[in-house]
């Protein structure tokens, strides 16, 4: 198979104590902002060097100034030794550096084979070589433990396949350095396994890996050494082996966060809020049937492909739907998400970049988007009510930013969820709807949205949360539902809301596989 790791050669395991890559005394500031300070951090040929710490501690920064798509406000970067100018991307590739953005960069009406080969297209003679490209895609997705159709649009691919679609992209040219930003956030734990597998193939023979992720156990198992960023200094450096889990957390947020999820005040009412019966989307979920409760933090767990997500998106009226649905003990139906907001329920997409912000424009816009009319005078918004909400809203959701004129792209994965949370809050919702609500958040942002979301339904609103982080789900929520192949298949609570119980429903093993399974981290 001609995929990802034979073109970059033989094996040669070189471990150099001489820094390949290097950033050497750097500050950057953004206008009066400073978002690194004085640091220095280098990458060794044969490592893999992982930068950890809380949303908006400065790590993709310092990644966007080794791959050139910023320049150091002081400092300097090195490569091998000597100073390089990374005045953009280009200079980058060519000295041999990659990234792997966080964010989906790709082509949506083009092919997966389209977009990998996009700019390096093979040729026979003047003719391009697609059965070439085409065969070469497949094997680079094979090898990333994915069966994805390199002649599908990317358009039509979910997040985590776009993901893989990108990083295969990268790996398919051999490269000196890589740079992983949170490459396994939208991944299964198959996925992650297949990347990690790569990734270590690729340290393997010599390249200098940097790696950012807020998987503190991945982190653990995949590096040589671990940097711990902070407000945009660096904290601390160490070999891998010398530091746990619980340290590097305590390293990143600078204080305790052992106590990870809320204490709960179990005030769930009797009074079904919202009840669902026979609903089917087709091609993704039929006949489900549940009941929320006022004041219920209600889970929905299931393999990546169960439908979860499909199936909200049907009830909200975000897609073609069928079913019986009864709201307050009224039938409903939501022909539009405008309908179901009107009737106060609100949905949190897991694509909180490409459906839930406009990332182009400023946190007021954002945060009263949805409830503009309630800042509206006479035909005209009201500049002063607009700006109090966002100091409100920055206050009550603890939303991180130098400025209050910055884009909402620019925020931190952590602060963009938060930012998303306030704007949907301003719309007084009684039942909220949250999609992935941590996925690709340091460990200090997932205990304050735990908490948000606690206090949300401590309020009296009834929340359902899809997630496919079982311990979450188990941590924050009064019942969890799974869903396999597009039914919900079982429910569990109390003392049956384990991580075992939930793969036996959501894969359909036996109660032994199951434990076999978590244990080995197999589900995704």
């Amino acid at each position: 198979m001609n995929g990802l790791l034979p073109s970059y050669g033989a094996e040669t395991a070189v471990l150099d104590d001489k820094p390949l890559l290097a950033a050497v005394a750097v500050s950057k500031a953004f206008g009066p902002v400073t978002v690194l300070h004085d640091l220095s951090l280098d990458v060794r040929s044969g490592e893999v060097h992982s930068v950890i710490g809380e949303n908006g501690a400065g790590k993709s920064t310092l990644m966007k100034l080794f791959a050139g798509h910023l320049q150091p406000s002081s400092g300097e970067i090195r490569m091998n030794g000597e100073r390089v100018g990374l005045a953009n991307p280009v200079i980058a590739e060519s000295l041999g550096i990659a990234l792997v953005h966080q964010e989906i960069l790709l082509a949506p009406d083009l092919t997966v084979a389209q977009n990998l080969f996009l700019g390096r297209e093979m040729r026979r003679g003047l003719v391009m070589n697609d059965r070439v490209m085409r065969s070469r895609a497949r094997a680079a997705m094979a090898d990333l433990g994915a069966d994805i159709d390199p002649d599908a649009l990317v358009g039509h691919l979910s997040i985590a396949q776009r993901q893989l679609v990108q990083i295969g992209r990268v790996l398919l040219v051999p490269h000196r350095v890589v740079i992983f930003d949170e490459p396994t956030a939208s991944l299964t734990p198959h996925e992650t396994d297949a990347l990690l597998r790569i990734v270590h193939g690729i340290r393997q023979k010599g390249v200098g890996v940097l790696y950012i992720s807020h998987r503190l156990p991945e982190v653990k198992t995949i590096s040589d050494r671990i940097s711990v960023l902070r407000d945009g200094r660096l904290v601390a450096t160490q070999a891998a082996v010398e530091m746990e889990s619980v340290d590097m957390a305590r390293r990143m947020v600078g204080r305790d966060v052992a106590k990870l999820y809320p204490d709960r005040i179990h005030n769930t009412g009797e009074k079904s809020v919202l009840a669902v019966q026979g609903f089917s989307v087709p091609g993704h979920a039929r006949d489900a049937s549940f009941e929320l409760r006022r004041g219920e933090i209600l889970g929905f767990a299931g393999l990546v492909g169960a439908g979860r997500t499909e199936l909200m998106e049907g009830i909200v009226g975000l897609r073609s739907g069928k079913g019986v649905v009864h709201l307050n003990g009224a039938l409903v139906h939501f022909a539009s998400a405008t309908a179901s907001l009107d009737a106060g329920i609100v949905y949190l997409s897991e694509d909180r970049k490409g459906k839930g912000l406009l990332l182009d424009r400023n946190l007021k816009v954002n945060l009263t988007l949805a409830s503009l009319p309630r800042f509206m005078r006479r035909f005209r918004i009201d500049d002063t009510a607009e700006a109090a909400a966002l100091d409100k809203a920055i206050g009550d959701f603890e939303i991180r930013t130098g400025r209050k004129d910055v884009l909402a792209g620019e925020l931190s994965g952590g602060n963009q969820q938060k930012l998303l949370l306030a704007k949907m809050m301003l719309l007084d919702p009684k039942i909220v709807i949250i999609d992935e609500p941590t996925r690709g958040i340091d460990i200090g942002a997932k205990q304050q949205i735990y908490s948000f979301i606690a206090r949300l339904a401590e309020e009296g609103r009834s929340i359902i949360v899809v997630s496919s982080e079982m311990p979450e789900l188990i941590g924050i929520c009064d019942r969890i539902l799974v869903m396999r192949g597009g039914q919900i298949v079982g429910e569990v609570s109390g003392d049956r809301m384990t991580e075992t119980e939930i793969v036996m429903h959501a894969t359909g093993a036996t109660a032994a596989a199951a434990i076999r399974m978590t244990t080995r981290g197999e589900v995704g």
